[in-house]
């Protein structure tokens, strides 16, 4: 049976056609996050009305995003995101096979009318929102000599919309073999593409060489689109063959990801977790570089080791390495007090953003409160001294470090 006919989206109204001027992007994304929610909220209730939601927001993308500049690319992964949030919703919807035939030809509609691949998500899944075998057939057959006539024309490069979603339907209604010889006839050889035969080739359970089609990928002299989901995938395999460092080596540290270097060595460490936490660290450095900005993640992991070595590199931030000076001034003094020299010396350089004076005071006062602790005031004193007298790039910050020097040694500090 169809959604509730009494249902009415609070979403719609906001996603007409032309409602979004050229700076509209952050309203936009907005306004796809309420949307998201309305209709995962619905789900709960109703989730052929929620289904349908999706397939009206689908429709409603393009036509109300048109006019948006996107140079930025954040509108274009809010899109993706909401719809890939979106898509169990609409493919575990209990529908059956006359619903979903309407439903498959409003979404390849709205592909079709798709100006910038917005519902690239949609076209990748296909196969899985048809359900049906007989629905996989007839969208996968529908354009099929049309997508071999454009890819078997060498010379000249035609675009087919619906190429997408026919090789989704082609790989859900198992006919691996005609996938496999449609993306030959491809000269260009793009993972967006090429994901459905490395998938074709694993559910066949030939994992060596859907592993080796898809690695193959990654020799091309220039990194290719895709290269995080292509070295994923290989991860994936090894993985399941019990190869684990192999998947490590050749494509965990490759694929590491996260919003800070903390978070990057967080996750890999989960993925793998047999393997020693503080060799993968090692291994993060020397393979991303920037050594100087693991330094909070060696520290918040506890090796401190590693984390002096860290904040030793030129690329450390100093406004980092002072509040670690302060925060382990009691607890791991001698750790703090070699932070915050080294603090010290990168805003003698000229170091850090937007740096001031008043970082070389905190600087100083987290040194030598460390220095008490571990009763080494004298030696850090004459670290400073050590520092003061090395020719500096900043005059501003070695005229500062002398006056903190001249208060200490008056007993002022």
């Amino acid at each position: 049976m169809a959604g509730k006919l009494t249902h009415k989206w609070a979403f719609k109204p906001g996603m007409r056609a032309g409602a979004y001027s050229w700076k509209s992007s952050a309203k936009a994304i907005d306004r796809l996050k309420t949307t998201s929610s309305e209709i995962r909220a619905v789900a709960r209730t109703d989730p052929i009305a929620a289904a349908e939601g999706v397939i009206a927001l689908a429709q409603r993308i393009w036509p109300a995003f048109e006019h948006i500049d996107t140079s930025s690319g954040a509108l274009g992964n809010a899109v993706r995101r909401t719809l890939e949030e979106l898509l169990p919703v609409l493919i575990k919807a209990p529908a059956d096979e006359k619903i979903r035939a309407k439903w498959l030809e409003q979404l390849r509609e709205a592909i079709l009318d798709d100006g910038v691949d917005y519902l690239a998500p949609i076209a990748d899944r296909f196969g899985q929102i048809a359900a049906f075998p007989a629905l996989m057939n007839l969208h996968a057959d529908r354009d099929l000599d049309m997508i071999q006539a454009a890819w078997s024309d060498h010379a000249r490069f035609s675009h087919v919309t619906t190429a997408t979603l026919t090789l989704s339907c082609l790989l859900e209604a198992g006919r691996y073999d005609e996938l496999l010889v449609l993306l030959e006839l491809k000269t260009s050889r793009l993972w967006f593409d090429q994901k459905f035969g490395a998938e074709a080739l694993l559910r066949q359970g030939r994992e060596d060489e859907a592993l080796a089609y898809a690695e193959s990928l990654l020799k091309d002299d220039r990194r290719q689109w895709g290269y995080q989901d292509i070295a994923q995938f290989c991860e994936t395999i090894l993985v399941r063959q019990g190869r684990e460092e192999a998947a490590y080596r050749r494509f965990g540290l490759l694929t590491a990801a996260g919003n800070t270097y903390l978070a990057m060595w967080r996750g890999l460490v989960k993925r793998y977790p047999d393997l020693d936490a503080r060799m993968i660290l090692v291994d993060l450095i020397e393979s991303h570089g920037s050594k100087g900005k693991w330094f909070a993640a060696a520290k918040t992991a506890k090796y401190f080791d590693i984390a002096l070595e860290c904040a030793a590199h030129p690329d450390a931030a100093p406004a980092t390495l002072i509040r670690a000076a302060r925060d382990f001034a009691i607890t791991e003094p001698a750790f703090a007090a070699q932070v915050g020299l080294q603090a010290i010396g990168h805003l003698l350089a000229g170091r850090g953003y937007e740096p001031s004076p008043l970082d070389i005071d905190e600087a100083v006062t987290n040194v030598m409160a460390a220095a008490e602790r571990i009763g080494q005031g004298d030696r850090l004193l004459r670290e400073l001294q050590r520092l003061s007298a090395n020719a500096a790039t900043n005059v501003l910050m070695s005229a500062r470090l002398k006056s903190r020097i001249a208060d200490i040694e008056r007993g002022d500090g």
